[in-house]
């Protein structure tokens, strides 16, 4: 029987299982990743193997740490293979069959936009590969390892998980191959899949198969009860009534007449959303006013003859069981094997502190609010302090400079809806779009206390703020502000407006440019009251959903006039499950009702020449795009912007050596098929890097 989905019944606690006998063998320094480690630790056999794609850093910023603590920490034996090569079953076969399963992520980011950049160029580095190094992991790493492990041992569980598995849990359009793909639950054939923040659920999963499991021919089938999961089922059980995707929006909000009885929401069939993108869109439309876990509802999507049930999203963990989570016997560092090779990732975060998890902005490109929910998660005041003391005390190379206190966002820490009983009723998909919701606490007079005592502490010379600050939020306090520029930056603050017109700020759920106006003027202002010489670094999307070639050319006169030459610009690339992608494949809105003839359109970019135009409107400083930059210009009529006045944007006269002809640029264009090539930020935890998808920009996270 499923939880009450009407709110959020009070969950098992994390901590409080009876452990596994296993836990006689103590803690181990690190998790075993050879046959070597085993025997020296006394083991016979692991309880649970988990496979990564990433560098195995014992720290709670990187999944497969996090996951396997918690598991160590509940009485299992916990092995780890990291980056096996999967060209074979034998790697797989290091440590042993596991007596209980095998937990598969990709690791800290998606595989995909790990390895491709947003015009589906391979990257030559990894950022969570020993010496930065690429191709340590295959494309679409979670079906690749599920599979080696089935041909190991093909008596084996499989239980996959991360935010790859997560944001691929139902059918979904993928940018790479651009078409529809199944749930990976299916084409991996594992035999259930965790999602979001996984702790909970791994527990339950784990202890399940321990607890008089052995004798049923399927012990996952009657895991439906678990949140945060997805399996494939024969048939909807007996007992529930079913409300059609399509009914959401026209029937009371999704059936309050059912409000006594057990719902499932189908969503449309993979056939369906595969042959048809403006039922996709639907689809989306409603997967996503389902993440509320105080009211969210299964769903069910049929994959042939089979259906996929996708049980209501995991209970937010508590301040006390988050920091009982970092504060499990992590080795806070990278394992012995690497030697003194560097792990970029690591290097990036070795000296921040994660206060915080969840977002709930709900930018329609991002993932973060999509796998680890939009109800904060906060590490109380004492844990944060206390880590930051491990850090100083036990981090080598330590200088007394903290790198980062924050989270996926700077400023969200503590923040909450002011009514429990509204919060577990809401289905809107963001708290501060379009504008911050009346019920929104905004007060960052915690995070503010934090941030003194944490520079108060011994030895600890400056803590930083690198994390993003949502600035509509930081415009609330003033005091914040003052606070943040007096002690906390380090010459550069960035923040994210991602546009300036309101087309495509529509379609990514953020703010006006005038937010943006509003925190410059407050923090230019405690700039020259400290006396210092601080820069705001804002970040803008190019190609996104809603966006036109007259945005563009608004979004490059603003920042010359704002003085702003952007080194690095991001753009678009649609990450599986996000929003913005049901926009870029359908060309439908699916923040307003999809409807057959009465959805809303939206205007996407899908040829590489136009993506690369709308970049160089963000680099119009660049002499190299100056000769696409004109052509566009003068075909959209707007020839007087070439020049070299003032209110101009671009010179029309071209440096030697500089820009391609037009008939260069034709030819080129041609090469890589530019006419017809059509193309578009860690399962739970929080410690940032800059994830080339930006959509995925976020701490290293675990991902299981």
């Amino acid at each position: 029987m499923l939880p009450d989905t009407a709110g959020m019944a009070a969950p098992k606690p994390l901590f409080s299982y009876r452990r596994h006998w296993a836990h006689r063998f103590g803690t181990a320094p690190y998790l075993p990743t050879t046959r070597a480690e085993m025997d020296a630790l006394g083991w016979d056999q692991c309880d649970i193997v988990l496979v990564t794609g990433d560098a195995y850093v014992d720290h709670p910023s990187f999944g497969m740490a996090i996951i396997g603590r918690l598991l160590e920490a509940q009485g299992f034996r916990v092995g780890i293979l990291s980056q096996p090569d999967w060209q074979s079953a034998e790697p797989f076969k290091a440590l042993g069959r596991p007596a209980l399963f095998f937990g598969v992520t990709g690791g800290n980011m998606d595989s995909m936009v790990n390895r491709y950049t947003s015009d589906r160029r391979v990257r030559h580095n990894d950022a969570y590969t020993a010496g930065g190094e690429g191709g340590k992991r295959p494309d679409r790493s979670v079906i690749v390892y599920a599979q080696r492990c089935r041909e190991a041992y093909k008596d084996a569980h499989v239980v996959i998980g991360g935010i790859e598995a997560s944001l691929r849990r139902i059918a979904h359009y993928d940018y790479w191959s651009d078409k529809v793909r199944r749930s990976v639950l299916v084409d991996s054939k594992a035999d259930i899949l965790i999602y979001g923040n996984a702790e909970r659920a791994v527990v339950e999963v784990a202890h399940r198969l321990a607890q008089n499991q052995r004798g049923i021919a399927d012990p996952f089938a009657g895991m439906d009860d678990i949140r945060g999961v997805a399996l494939m089922k024969a048939a909807v059980p007996d007992g529930f009534v079913e409300l059609r995707a399509d009914d959401i929006d026209s029937s009371d909000e999704g059936g309050r007449m059912l409000r006594n009885a057990q719902v499932v929401v189908r969503l449309p069939s993979f056939e369906q959303v595969s042959a048809d993108p403006e039922t996709y869109a639907r689809a989306s439309r409603v997967l996503h006013r389902e993440s509320n876990p105080g009211n969210a509802r299964p769903l069910v999507q049929k994959h042939g003859d089979r259906e996929l049930w996708v049980s209501p999203p995991p209970i937010p963990l508590s301040t006390e069981e988050m920091d009982k989570v970092y504060e499990l016997p992590y080795a806070r560092g990278p394992h012995p094997v690497y030697g003194n090779a560097k792990i970029p990732a690591w290097e990036m975060i070795r000296f921040s502190v994660t206060i915080m998890r969840g977002c709930f902005g709900g930018c329609t490109f991002c993932s973060i609010t999509e796998h680890e929910g939009r109800i904060i998660q906060n590490r109380s005041e004492a844990s944060v302090l206390k880590e930051i003391g491990e850090i100083r005390d036990k981090t080598p190379g330590f200088t007394g400079v903290i790198s980062d206190i924050g989270g996926p966002t700077a400023n969200m820490y503590r923040m909450a809806c002011k009514d429990p009983n509204i919060e577990k009723s809401c289905r809107r998909l963001s708290c501060v779009y379009p504008g911050i919701c009346e019920n929104l606490n905004t007060s960052h007079e915690a995070l503010i206390q934090l941030y003194r005592k944490a520079r108060e502490l011994p030895g600890i010379k400056k803590v930083h703020v690198a994390s993003g600050v949502r600035y509509d939020l930081a415009v609330k306090s003033p005091t914040y502000i003052k606070e943040l520029v007096g002690h906390h930056v380090g010459g550069y603050l960035k923040i994210a407006p991602e546009h300036v017109e309101e087309g495509p700020l529509s379609k990514m759920m953020k703010p006006g440019i005038g937010a943006y106006d509003r925190f410059k003027q407050l923090f230019d202002a405690a700039v020259q009251q400290a006396g210092k010489k601080y820069f705001l670094i804002p970040y803008f999307i190019a190609a996104h959903p809603g966006t036109k070639e007259e945005d563009m050319v608004e979004l490059a006169l603003w920042l010359k006039r704002n003085k702003y030459r952007a080194d690095q610009v991001q753009t678009f690339l649609p990450s599986p499950m996000a929003l913005a992608t049901a926009m870029y494949h359908s060309g439908k809105n699916p923040l307003k009702a999809v409807r057959r003839g009465g959805s809303e359109d939206v205007e996407t970019v899908k040829g590489l020449k136009t993506r690369r135009l709308h970049k160089a409107f963000l680099r119009y400083h660049d002499a190299e795009n100056w000769p696409l930059l004109r052509e566009a210009l003068k075909e959209m009529g707007r020839a007087d912007l070439i020049g070299s006045g003032k209110h101009q944007l671009i010179p029309a006269y071209q440096p030697a050596g500089t820009g391609l002809s037009g008939g260069e640029g034709k030819r080129l264009g041609a090469k890589h098929g530019m006419q017809t090539f059509t193309t578009k930020g860690v399962g739970m935890g929080t410690s940032r890097i800059a994830d080339p998808g930006r959509g995925q920009t976020q701490r290293p996270r675990p991902t299981k």
